[in-house]
């Protein structure tokens, strides 16, 4: 597949305000240039972002009801009441639990954390963990990455007499539920300067208050920010303000003192001995915190994440990759049975969006599948499957289209959801399915914009061979972490050849291995085009070609650089 290429030229003037900045922070103006497309023009400020410091976090008690939290927190602590950590499943609610529990466990012995099932619970708090929790005398549930909808399940836990603080980060809706404090960023009255906190991002805010109120010191708090670093990650989060330095500082953690359980799925992975990068988490260690949820409960997930143990760690690491392997199964599976309706559902082809339903399906996987299937076809997808008497999945969308607000438009034919931007969840009645198809595939067809039906590749700069060196690449390495809102950066060279050495490699013959120069510099660049086999033939008739592509270390000769190639296109003449 092939991409529209975005790349605006900069002008005369920016051109000249790159050369200043860089000369002032010594480095080149192609890199200054990228800080100013970042809103990065001073000094200061770019200092500010290769640096992040701690001490440059928010006050937490800038957020809404942060101090009646606190203070409910110390009330429970000081009666001895039981307190239950309760999260979601998937990364950011099992990092958010471990990180709540772990902390507060150094300080207090009366608490236990809670995973809903999946299967059996569904997604958010659930009446069968209410009903656990008054049985076990839990006074006070601390809900992470939900709860900010459970207006009805915090009303029977009054009943119960079991008091809420919600930490959330996704969109509420008009009425908020009856917590004695609900931490949310995105709350419509809220004062807290960073909206886009993941649910872990909430859950460190509020031990970061509970710590500053406890005149506990904040480097107790900093062996946590691994958790924070891996729900950023994964969670796709903008890696922008606040979560920045989290990030930054939680990729540091990982990379040097990772907490037991992160270190037992570093070594299950194969990661041992690498510099971890955001990417990592993404594709390697992230899937498999998440698969616990997904093939069985996510509880076991958060059992590894605070074991002390490193021998039990392994053995919990070893079967959650167990899991992993068995989730890829039926991911590919799922994924060419979805393939398959979209090539017999020939309406399915003139629509601007995508909904799929079968009974069949794995709950747990269908927020992967419809991941696929809108990078497959670039268009937003919703993936259903049958959950007891419900429809039950997930709405995944492409860049810069709200997917929240279509699900929204239809939100009296759903029994719920709920989530951000680019994902959603949802349930309804099965017989609502078509008239929710209908009713969704007219919204996104009536909002979406003609530029986000194509995938696109949004170039930063246009370089030469002989721009690219060695200290071009660990200056660029000072702009991590990457993702949402500070991509990294893709570079483009016109008119590239063939040096005659590039072959198609893997198992499927499925990859490019190049060796190219291009028309301004007698530089040979190594490169990989992963699943770009089928432009081979153009590459070898001795063409020139225009690539698209991010600068990398070669992993197996760490003093090389080589690209890696998003797009070939040929040459315009």
């Amino acid at each position: 597949m092939h991409f529209k290429w975005n790349y605006v030229p900069p002008t005369s003037e920016q051109r000249t305000a790159a050369k200043e900045l860089g000369e002032k922070i010594g480095m080149s103006p192609i890199l200054a240039e990228l800080l100013i497309q970042r809103g990065i023009k001073t000094e200061s400020a770019a200092k500010r972002f290769f640096r992040p410091m701690l001490n440059e976090l928010i006050d937490p008690f800038l957020m809404n009801d942060m101090d009646v939290a606190v203070d409910r927190l110390n009330d429970a602590m000081g009666r001895k009441e039981r307190i239950m950590v309760y999260g979601d499943y998937d990364v950011d609610g099992c990092t958010a639990v471990a990180l709540v529990y772990k902390f507060l466990q150094q300080f207090y012995s009366n608490i236990e954390y809670y995973i809903p099932d999946r299967y059996e619970e569904g997604y958010g708090i659930s009446i069968k963990a209410l009903d656990y929790a008054a049985e076990k005398d839990v006074k006070l549930i601390i809900v992470l990455d939900c709860g900010v909808k459970a207006i009805k399940e915090i009303s029977y836990a009054k009943s119960l007499g079991i008091d809420f603080i919600v930490c959330d980060h996704h969109v509420p809706d008009d009425e908020l539920p009856d917590a004695v404090a609900i931490l949310n960023p995105k709350r419509e009255d809220s004062s807290y300067p960073f909206k886009h906190l993941c649910g872990c991002g909430v859950g460190f805010k509020f031990m970061q208050a509970f710590a500053k109120n406890n005149g506990i010191p904040f480097s107790r708090l900093i062996p946590l920010l691994d958790f924070c670093a891996v729900s950023i990650a994964a969670d796709m989060v903008p890696v922008t303000g606040e979560n920045r330095i989290l990030a930054f500082h939680g990729l540091k953690q990982l990379n040097q003192s990772p907490s037991v359980g992160l270190k037992s799925i570093i070594d299950i992975c194969g990661l041992t001995g690498r510099e971890l990068t955001m990417s990592d988490i993404v594709f390697k260690i992230g899937p498999r915190i998440n698969a616990s949820g997904r093939m069985q409960n996510g509880t076991e997930a958060v059992d590894l994440l605070v074991e002390r143990d490193f021998e039990k760690a392994l053995a919990e690491a070893n079967r959650i990759n167990l899991y992993n392997e068995q989730r890829k199964d039926v991911d590919k599976q799922m994924t060419e049975e979805a393939n398959q309706i979209i090539e017999k559902l020939e309406s399915q082809k003139h629509h601007d969006s995508i909904v799929l339903y079968d009974e069949n399906w794995k709950k747990g996987v269908v927020g992967i599948v419809a991941s696929r299937m809108t990078e497959l076809y670039y268009r937003p997808t919703v993936v259903l499957t049958r959950s007891g008497d419900l429809a039950t999945g997930s709405a995944r969308s492409v860049a810069g289209y709200d997917i929240y607000d279509a699900v929204k438009s239809c939100r009296d034919l759903l029994e719920n959801f709920g989530g951000h931007t680019y994902a959603v969840g949802l349930s309804l009645k099965i017989e609502n399915i078509p008239e929710f198809r209908r009713r969704f595939q007219e919204y996104v067809s009536s909002h979406i914009l003609p530029e986000q039906t194509e995938q696109t590749l949004d170039i930063e700069a246009e370089i030469d061979f002989r721009d690219i060196s060695k200290k071009l690449h660990n200056d660029l390495k000072k702009f991590a972490p990457h993702g949402p809102g500070n991509e990294k950066p893709i570079f483009c060279t016109r008119n590239v050849y063939d040096y005659g050495t590039s072959k198609v490699v893997g198992r499927q013959q499925e990859h490019i291995k190049l060796e190219l120069v291009d028309s301004k510099s007698s530089n040979v660049m190594n490169g990989i085009a992963f699943g770009q086999s089928a432009d081979a033939r153009y590459i070898k008739s001795k063409r020139s070609f225009d690539i698209a592509y991010t600068i990398e270390e070669n992993i197996y000769k760490r003093s090389d650089v080589q690209l890696q190639i998003e797009d070939i296109k040929p040459s315009e003449e």
